[in-house]
């Protein structure tokens, strides 16, 4: 978001490509204001793949332009996503005071400005949420505002948080404290019914900040009928005991096909640089839900499968040849190996 933090990063990048023999023009940063380069690097020949990450308006724009391109090239764009957390009962009753400061803090860390902030909580409704909602609303009233990433951040994040507070129906359950300074943004918690919701399906859409939505359910059937309406989001968590587990399967089974990465009794903020990850999810999360943006995966987004058939072995790349001179483990007729081929 900020110039020179990018500028920074690029030299620390190209003095990393160069010091490991990478081929000149690895990397390349470019600065411009407004759509008009991108929309130049997306449209040039020579580029044959786009990875994004922004805005679902952005986004789209430039999977349009690569699709009507005259050879369309793929578009690897994560977008908008809420990341909804559904509490179920017995955890609520449980330990209604430990969920509610976890789910403040995940919600307003680094003032809400992470694609994986839980934007919308889901619980049905009872007696026992009393003590989980009134702190939560103490842990948001609490919570001091911060400086946003840009001022066309901030004031889109003023513009939503208006918006929401002035529909019939939205409830604002608390306000962080507010300092009047530039790009400072406060945390904000709206709370909502299902019916609402079903009403105004646009209210489950992402607004990026430290802002989150609480669906109170009418039962648990009413809980997952919120979860099958849902769209594509990057993660999805669900907070329960084991009897609840095993109670919800069904939610577990939906939300298995809304997203990219499901948690447990855990938080979504955090996004792990590993194996195992997926930063992924159903289309509007994502323009491909195949793949991943994070992980040692993500780099099999610029590839694709080539197939070498009755190629002598010297003209096979290294990976290939039946020597493996690289001394690489590979697929060999199903079996996962490092010996010669013979």
């Amino acid at each position: 978001a900020h110039l020179a933090t990018s500028s920074l990063v690029g030299e620390a990048i190209n003095r990393a490509a160069i010091s490991t023999d990478m081929p000149d023009g690895v990397f390349s940063l470019l600065f411009g204001d407004g759509p008009v380069l991108g929309a130049q690097l997306v449209k040039h020949p020579e580029i044959k793949a786009v990875a994004f990450t922004g805005s679902f308006t952005a986004g789209k724009i430039i999977y349009d332009m690569a699709v009507r391109r005259e050879t369309p090239i793929p578009v690897y764009a994560e977008m908008g996503s809420t990341n909804p957390v559904f509490i179920l009962p017995q955890a609520l009753s449980e330990k209604p005071q430990l969920l509610a400061n976890e789910f403040s803090g995940s919600v307003t860390q680094g003032v809400g400005q992470f694609c994986t902030n839980p934007g919308m909580l889901i619980y049905e409704s009872a007696d026992t949420a009393t003590a989980f909602i009134e702190r939560l609303e103490e842990e948001f009233a609490q919570t001091l505002g911060g400086v946003m990433l840009t001022g066309d951040i901030h004031k889109s994040y003023m513009a939503g948080v208006e918006k929401r507070s002035e529909m019939h129906g939205v409830k604002t359950l608390a306000k962080g404290n507010f300092t009047p300074d530039l790009n400072i943004a406060s945390p904000i918690l709206f709370q909502i019914t299902s019916d609402l919701l079903k009403m105004h399906p646009d209210l489950s859409e992402e607004l990026f900040g430290p802002t989150s939505v609480v669906v109170e359910a009418d039962g648990k059937k009413d809980l997952i009928e919120i979860a099958r309406n849902l769209r594509g989001h990057l993660t999805a968590t669900v907070h329960g005991t084991d009897r609840d587990l095993v109670e919800y399967k069904d939610l577990l089974d939906i939300l298995e096909q809304k997203v990219g990465r499901l948690l447990i009794n855990g938080f979504p903020t955090g996004v792990e640089v590993c194996s195992a990850m997926v930063h992924g999810g159903p289309f509007p999360a994502t323009t491909d839900q195949k793949t991943t943006s994070v992980g040692t995966a993500a780099i099999d987004r610029f590839t694709r499968p080539v197939c070498y058939q009755n190629m002598p072995d010297q003209l096979l790349p290294d990976e290939l040849k039946n020597a493996n001179p690289l001394n690489i483990w590979r697929l060999v007729n199903g079996n996962l190996n490092k010996e010669v081929i013979k």
